[in-house]
């Protein structure tokens, strides 16, 4: 094996449980890790080498990350995490219990120099320079609990790990969308994450959206959503719901006659009395008014 990994780590309340699985083929390291940690307990770890952990069946629930000790109980674990290489990252365990995870390492060099083949170099550095934290992905998720049951078998041909390793990578990068700038540990969305946000409330404003199916859409837990949401536009996810809902009654109002109630129901209002709520909040006037004011 021409490629070992070179992590330090420094870790208290958290054992392991059972001897480490590890596999490797060429460039990439994988580790299966099943551990247990105690409340109160944490690490600090840092690498050369870039690696993406992927929690299985939700143990980032009991685990906080950050790029900065000082703020490490305040942000909750992707269950899938993207590490560049050289990125300090510190843990905090905020609930005792069990957990698995799978840590991928890559030879950074070379795969910077296999992705700058293919998508450019500039693509490539910039890439693999940025961290990456995801929520729940099924399919990654299916796609990484194949490869723990690989490493804990016999084996298959070295060709079956090793295309599983880059279906992970591949819908890592995709999902985070590399190209339009993934969002950092530190920052708020990206234009492109709120441009899919924008598009899929627009699609769905006849109903109600809840948060969670908002973060869900871009690859965050929900409670990170919220802060980057915010730090971004200034305002929370619901008050952002509730100023498009109120655009789209007003283009509505202005351009033909539909009852009022028929405008509530496209626009995703309980009822009328409730667009009226919004809209007078909003803008100071009611919807009926609004629409004597603004008629041809």
């Amino acid at each position: 094996m021409s490629f070992r990994p070179n992590m330090t780590a420094f870790t208290d309340g958290i054992r392991a449980l059972g001897a480490l699985r590890w596999r490797a083929w060429e460039g990439v390291v994988a580790d299966l890790w099943h551990a247990e940690g105690t409340l109160g307990g944490g690490g600090h770890y840092v690498s050369p080498d870039p690696r993406i952990v992927i929690f299985l069946k939700d143990g980032g629930k009991s685990i906080r990350l950050s790029d900065t000790p000082n703020d490490v109980a305040s942000r909750p674990a992707g269950q899938i995490s993207y590490i560049p290489a050289g990125m300090p990252l510190w843990s905090q365990i905020v609930e005792t219990g069990e957990f698995r995870h799978l840590d991928l390492h890559f030879d950074g060099v070379a795969l910077t120099q296999r992705l700058g083949e293919r998508y450019g170099m500039a693509w490539a550095v910039a890439a693999l320079a940025k961290p990456i934290m995801l929520g729940q992905s099924p399919e990654i998720d299916r796609i990484a609990h194949l490869l723990a049951d690989e490493m804990q078998g016999d084996g298959q041909h070295d060709l079956f790990g090793e295309g599983l390793v880059q279906a992970i990578l591949g819908r890592v990068l995709s999902a985070a969308d590399c190209t339009a700038n993934a969002e950092p540990l530190r920052g708020g969305l990206t234009p492109h994450q709120m441009r899919r946000l924008t598009d899929f409330m627009q699609a769905n404003l006849h109903r109600r959206v809840p948060v969670s199916e908002l973060a869900a859409q871009i690859g965050l837990s929900e409670s990170w959503f919220a802060r980057a949401f915010k730090q971004t536009n200034g305002e929370t996810p619901h008050a952002w719901q509730q100023q498009l809902r109120i655009s789209a009654a007003k283009a509505m109002l202005g351009r033909d006659g539909s009852a009022l109630v028929e405008i509530a129901a496209a626009t995703g209002f309980a009822d009328q009395a409730h667009m009226t709520r919004a809209f007078r909040l909003v803008t100071g006037t009611t919807p009926a008014a609004w629409r004597r004011g603004h008629s041809c």
